[in-house]
């Protein structure tokens, strides 16, 4: 049962919602250029305001404050999108390299301990030691620190390593890749 304050604010934000979503949509798809995201965009944002109802009606321009969040949110979408470009130039500017002869039963035990580990250790990890990226490029590729990504890349060496039971990690990290678009285990050493 609600009370007559909370059914009055939720009167009052059904009908802002209705006068201004189609608005904050538009203003959505004109700051990210993506048509397609800027309905869940306006409606994140108005998530946001409902749960922030009482100090958005108390504000002197409501309106304002709705196209402020909605700004917001669409300033993180286009970074991450930006970072996410950059992971995959990252990823695909590195070399191609070719295993000749994998250890197939080597690259399948390194496979299963990386999906155990937490995803940023095993991102940290694969980037430093299977793509052969810096602790900057790999922080860059992450967006996080340096000092992040040698904590979490010692961390998920040394978690490896007892999975594994294994000092060579490093060494075997290679056969886990193969060639781009393959699995390790189906590369020949042979183009085609």
């Amino acid at each position: 049962m609600g009370t007559l304050i909370d059914d009055a604010a939720s009167v009052e934000f059904h009908a802002f919602f209705e006068r201004h979503y189609a608005e904050l949509s538009r203003l959505a798809a004109l700051l990210t250029g993506e048509a397609d995201a800027a309905d869940d965009l306006a409606a994140d944002a108005l998530l946001a305001l409902w749960h922030r109802w009482d100090r958005v009606r108390a504000a002197d321009h409501p309106v304002a404050y709705a196209r402020g969040v909605v700004a917001n949110l669409a300033r993180t979408r286009i970074r991450s999108a930006v970072r996410e470009r950059r992971r995959v130039a990252l990823f695909w500017s590195q070399r191609e390299e070719r295993v000749e002869n994998p250890d197939v039963a080597g690259v399948v035990d390194v496979r299963e301990a990386l999906r155990r580990l937490p995803f940023r250790k095993r991102a940290c990890v694969v980037l430093r030691h299977a793509f052969d990226l810096s602790e900057k490029d790999t922080a860059l590729a992450l967006g996080v620190s340096v000092g992040t990504v040698k904590s979490q890349t010692s961390k998920g060496m040394a978690e490896l390593q007892r999975l594994l039971g294994t000092a060579e990690v490093p060494r075997r990290m290679h056969a886990t890749v193969g060639r781009p678009g393959k699995p390790a285990g189906e590369d020949t050493g042979r183009d085609g």
